[in-house]
């Protein structure tokens, strides 16, 4: 794991009130090391760390320029993150003696990577901006710049988040949406989040980009060529199970999400479903026929701008999922343990 400088410096959280104090007469110290404790808004590190996005962001360039796959890896680090006591960063903390991180959840195990770039991006804002930008914010974060670096849209993160203190393996096992669900599953969970069924189908075309391992969707190849399922194409069906041949490897063995732009964020996840190449059986209920969003995936098929939109609207929305503002939660020195 990537080791970080001395969070608690009080000589350099000194010289960083002293410059505040030369750029600004109205500032005082204590303004400059935290602003206002109580808000979530796009300004909040305005004056505490206002690098902190390009900082977050040349991490996450480098990162998905070694492996594009990892912007998918980050991106569904903030989902499994907010679906679980909300977005408090409790995904990335390990075991301890008290209690059972959530990475080991059936949902995240063998699922969720990149804990290394949120350790890299951790060390250099305690470097420059110490005790400042909470992990939860750094998920938010490198979620969008993952969007925006893979083709997708952008938009403005609100920061303030804090910290938890602990994590919910147990949670993290019944909240996450399971790849083999069906839709009045997902919408249940997404709805007990306090998301919309709009919300649901917008976020789903996050599986436009990525990669799942067979034993994620290998229920469906049961009876492949030879499925009944409605509008499922059977030359996909046959092509997952020659992927997937070998059944040993199952856990280890990797297809895209999208065949067709694996790499593009963009609408071509939707064009897969109504034509009946939706890789999880999640996905291939979503657009199947009969499925109640199949009206609102036929237009995101047919319009990116209105899935680019919808998604922008509906990501900023999960990103407010019970946030931990104020004197709530702390700043983690290090995001995979709390502060001591």
């Amino acid at each position: 794991m990537t080791k970080c400088l001395p969070c608690s410096s009080v000589v350099l959280r000194l010289v960083i009130a002293f410059l505040c104090l030369c750029m600004s007469d109205s500032l005082n110290s204590e303004e400059c090391l935290e602003d206002n404790p109580g808000s979530f808004d796009v300004s909040f590190y305005q004056t505490s760390c206002p690098q902190a996005e390009s900082i977050i962001f040349s991490w996450v360039a480098k990162a998905v320029k070694e492996d594009p796959r990892m912007a998918a890896s980050l991106l569904r680090l903030h989902f499994h993150d907010c679906f679980v006591q909300g977005c408090d960063a409790s995904v990335l903390l390990d075991d301890t003696e008290t209690f059972t991180g959530e990475k080991t959840a059936a949902p995240n195990l063998n699922s969720i990577r990149g804990f290394e770039v949120i350790d890299s991006i951790k060390c250099e804002l305690e470097t420059a901006c110490p005790e400042t930008v909470s992990c939860a914010d750094i998920l938010t974060t490198v979620a969008r710049d993952s969007v925006v670096l893979s083709g997708g849209p952008g938009w403005d993160v609100q920061f303030g988040r804090r910290d938890g203190f602990t994590a919910n393996k147990a949670a993290a096992n019944t909240n996450i949406p399971n790849p083999n669900s069906d839709i009045a599953t997902i919408v249940s969970k997404f709805e007990n989040v306090g998301l919309s069924f709009n919300d649901m189908v917008a976020l789903s075309g996050a599986h436009t980009i990525g990669r799942a391992r067979c034993s994620s969707f290998n229920s469906r190849l049961k009876d492949s060529p030879n499925s009944e399922e409605p509008d499922v194409n059977p030359a996909f069906l046959s092509s997952l199970a020659q992927i997937c041949s070998d059944s040993e490897n199952e856990n280890t063995t990797l297809t895209f999400l999208d065949l067709a732009t694996p790499a593009t964020f963009d609408n071509q996840y939707y064009v897969n479903l109504v034509s009946g190449e939706g890789l999880l059986a999640s996905d291939h209920a979503l657009g199947s026929i009969d499925s109640p969003a199949r009206d609102i995936v036929e237009s995101y098929a047919q319009d990116p701008s209105t899935f680019f939109e919808d998604f922008r609207t509906s990501i900023v929305k999960m990103g407010s999922i019970a946030p931990l503002l104020g004197d709530q939660g702390e700043i983690r020195r290090n995001c995979r343990s709390v502060n001591n």
